[in-house]
């Protein structure tokens, strides 16, 4: 395969690539028309590369679509998993929206901002303090149902397998389990139904690279987001996401057999 990466640190080490400037793609257009694979773009060359020049990039469209904004992420989830999808109000910011939603929540409830990332934009919502210094940073109201978690799982899913598996535990200082924010990795045993939902999303939405967060309550799972460019530092060996993201480029590269593909092995145990 000849590959093309827009990301030098995340391809590092990979065979056969060339890696280029993002914002220099269109200097290099016969070199990304007869690459086999064009990695980990930014959002705004999609349409260029996708419909224009006709590339076949990785992570999947679907990957870098539905995991643009919470918004959309969310409301994709309300449509293939509801049941395992917390409740969650999305309104225009106006003052007859924040009062329904003031109104309408159970108390203590979660605020986020669209495109926040790495536990930042997430609010704990308890006063109407709160409330109003969330509202006025946001264009749009996200409110979400709190649920009680001291700790939820991350799920790295790499084509359509689970890669890795480890749970985030709370911060010191409360809510956020994000490590970016202060929260710990416990590489203990995650439920198989915690990774069941990362995959059945992933495979229903066409996400093939994400880290998916999934909380667990009285053994019920729910989805909380993913994220398609998720920090390693639960993976263990570092080779471990450069062989995966290889094998299912080459795997997507063969021909079909027509008589359907053999179920693949998991390439890694959840972590233990």
């Amino acid at each position: 395969m000849h590959l093309v990466s827009f990301d030098i640190f995340r391809t590092l080490g990979f065979p056969n690539t060339t890696v280029l400037k993002p914002d220099q793609f269109l200097r290099h257009k016969e070199l990304l028309r007869e690459a086999d694979w064009v990695l980990f773009p930014e959002y705004w060359q999609l349409n260029a590369l996708v419909h224009g020049l006709k590339c076949r990039v990785f992570p999947s469209i679907a990957s870098y679509r539905v995991g643009h904004d919470k918004i959309e992420m969310t409301r994709a989830f309300q449509a293939v998993a509801p049941e395992h999808t917390p409740w969650t109000l999305i309104q225009a910011n106006g003052p007859v929206e924040r009062e329904m939603i003031w109104d309408t929540m159970a108390h203590p409830f979660v605020a986020k901002l669209p495109k926040a990332s790495m536990g930042e934009g997430v609010w704990l919502i308890e006063t109407r303090e709160d409330w109003r210094r969330y509202c006025e940073r946001t264009d749009v109201l996200y409110a979400q149902e709190y649920l009680p978690l001291d700790r939820d799982a991350r799920v790295v899913v790499v084509g359509d397998r689970v890669l890795t598996a480890y749970w985030r535990t709370q911060a010191d200082q409360g809510f956020y389990n994000n490590v970016a924010r202060g929260g710990r990795i416990d590489t203990s045993p995650v439920p198989q139904v915690m990774t069941d939902l990362a995959l059945r999303l992933a495979r229903e939405l066409g996400v093939d690279h994400a880290g998916f967060d999934i909380a667990l309550v009285e053994g019920y799972p729910y989805v909380l987001e993913f994220n398609r460019l998720f920090g390693n530092q639960g993976l263990g060996r570092g080779g471990e996401l450069q062989d995966a993201i290889l094998a299912y480029l080459r795997q997507q590269s063969e021909p079909r057999d027509p008589d359907g593909p053999v179920e693949p092995a998991p390439l890694w145990p959840v972590a233990v």
